[in-house]
């Protein structure tokens, strides 16, 4: 069903979320899904087997009765079926490197990879944050931070500096 390296199974979220609706009543008919997305009848049969398909699919179906089916849940998995058009447009030497930088940007932000706020950003970026308790009470410790800076030489006279 998708050739792409990062996946391993043979079906997708999407076939598991519109399966789901399917035994939820509120889907599409399992022949519509077979069409849709160009499987057998036999691969709903081996899915059926596979216990991470079966999961994915009990899943989707308790968002559906205890959340209702909402637009956040539709959006969420059309998002997941996007990454793959975002995979395929980053690996494209055809595609200008801006988009492929947008698209890395968009994908480490969608996947919560982000630093929350400047100083946590400041904290990943390799600094040392030293706390030093001067006695029992909390008040009377005293934080110490040292963030390196890092400068950007150019290459011409990196090479002075360093001959």
């Amino acid at each position: 069903m998708d050739n792409l390296p990062l996946n391993l199974t043979k079906w997708n979220d999407r076939l598991a979320f519109d399966v789901a609706l399917t035994l939820e009543g509120s889907g599409e008919t399992l022949g519509e899904i077979v069409a849709r997305h160009r499987i057998q009848p036999a691969d709903l049969l081996t899915f059926n087997q596979d216990p991470l398909f079966l999961k994915k699919v009990e899943h989707y179906r308790s968002e559906v009765r205890d959340k209702g089916l909402t637009f956040r849940l539709k959006a969420r998995a059309q998002a997941e079926e996007l990454l793959t058009t975002s995979w395929l447009l980053i690996h494209d030497p055809a595609v200008s490197p801006t988009v492929k930088a947008d698209l890395i940007k968009s994908t480490v932000k969608w996947g919560g990879l982000e630093p929350k706020d400047s100083a946590s950003a400041s904290a990943e970026g390799g600094g040392v944050k030293i706390t030093i308790n001067l006695g029992s009470n909390p008040q009377d410790a005293r934080t110490i931070e040292a963030v390196q800076e890092v400068v950007d030489v150019p290459a011409d006279e990196y090479s002075e500096s360093v001959q």
